[in-house]
């Protein structure tokens, strides 16, 4: 598989390097302990990246609930990115999508058991947490790998696949928030959103590229796509995906980077059809109408719509989509799958030793 490019606005170079000077500086200033980590008594796993865009955070954050969650009490905690409530605010499967931000309602409305707060204070949620009655086992950080006031028991640090970072340059150049040795802040490193037939030299061009500690641990996922399911219907009918070989799909993303998920459905039918939002868009009730001439346009009557996880928490939020609109409207559930086994086994592993190693009440064992 050969390396995808990695576009770099060179214009913009000598910004980056004025940004890179400010990074620099504030990162110095936790290093020389003058800003100021704290720690807390319970384990805090981290789950974030060093570039902007999607990595894959949710579905990485998602597969940590469901591996803990069976014998420990987890809550997932998140900034609420372009939410428009204040402060800290607990998530309900019934929270509006403006209050929450579309990622944490998802996770909510998937693991409805499970605590999910946000907070762009992080230090204040994680206080409030701790006095709550109901007080978690372990906390997930959802994309604090730059919030470095809280020093979390475990970092876990997501690379794209689709973008290596070692090709790539600091904002607004690139997409690097931070530069490379940030990444020595992660005990564990995840390249995501492989191909599922990654072949021994790309193994090698991420080992070598990233060039990691011996104290930190490299490991590969990729995604896997169930069927499709209704969007507003929790109970309608399913879909899988090979049943769409004849079927024309018209696709509404409003991700960071779609192509994934494109070349996906570009494998499983003859007839997709695009339209690309920005990541975390708001529909609005011209955007609806965009969708619904869109469809229209489409004169095969086997025809539906597709959408995206965290797009569909946001439909789903719209009262003026009309019935039989909505019944066309189907999401594409994922998952994060290792790409070896013995990855896996070996990072679950990693996960229940940081949790035991770090515990603080007798629920933890």
């Amino acid at each position: 598989m050969p390396m995808p490019p990695t576009e770099i606005n060179r214009s913009l170079l000598p910004l980056s390097w004025l940004y890179g000077i400010g990074v620099n500086f504030r990162n110095k200033l936790f290093d020389w302990n003058i800003l100021k980590e704290r720690s807390y008594n319970i384990p805090i796993i981290c789950v974030g990246n060093i570039t902007v865009g999607g990595t894959g955070k949710t579905p990485h954050i998602e597969y940590l609930v469901k591996i803990l969650s069976a014998k420990y009490k987890i809550a997932v905690l998140s900034r609420g990115y372009k939410r428009k409530s204040k402060g800290f605010f607990v998530v309900e499967t019934t929270s509006n999508v403006e209050d929450a931000g579309d990622e944490p309602l998802q996770i909510k409305q998937k693991f409805p058991n499970t605590l999910v707060v946000v907070d762009k204070n992080r230090r204040n949620a994680i206080d409030k947490i701790m006095q709550r009655e109901d007080r978690p086992d372990i906390i997930l950080l959802d994309d604090g790998f730059q919030h470095r006031y809280v020093k979390p028991s475990l970092r876990i640090l997501l690379i794209d696949s689709n973008r290596p970072v070692f090709e790539d340059k600091l904002l607004p150049a690139g997409r690097l928030r931070e530069p490379l040795y940030g990444i020595n802040r992660a005990s564990i490193v995840i390249v995501t959103k492989c191909n599922s037939n990654m072949q021994p030299l790309d193994f090698r061009i991420f080992s070598n590229g990233l060039n990691l500690f011996p104290y930190q641990s490299l490991y590969f996922t990729a995604f896997e796509y169930g069927d499709l399911k209704m969007v507003f219907y929790h109970d309608g009918k399913t879909i899988p995906l090979d049943e769409l070989r004849k079927k024309h799909v018209l696709l509404i993303t409003g991700i960071a980077f779609a192509k994934p998920l494109v070349d996906k459905l570009e494998l499983k039918t003859y007839n997709l059809y695009k339209l690309e939002y920005p990541d975390h868009h708001i529909f609005e009730k011209d955007d609806i109408e965009t969708i619904q001439n869109r469809f229209n346009e489409i004169l095969d009557d086997d025809k539906l719509i597709v959408t995206t996880e965290k797009d569909a928490v946001r439909l789903r939020s719209m009262n003026f989509i009309d019935e039989e609109l909505k019944s066309k409207i189907y999401y594409l559930p994922i998952r994060v799958r290792f790409l070896k086994e013995t990855e896996k086994e070996s990072f679950n592993k990693k996960i229940y030793n940081n949790v035991r190693s770090n515990k603080t009440n007798n629920r933890i064992s």
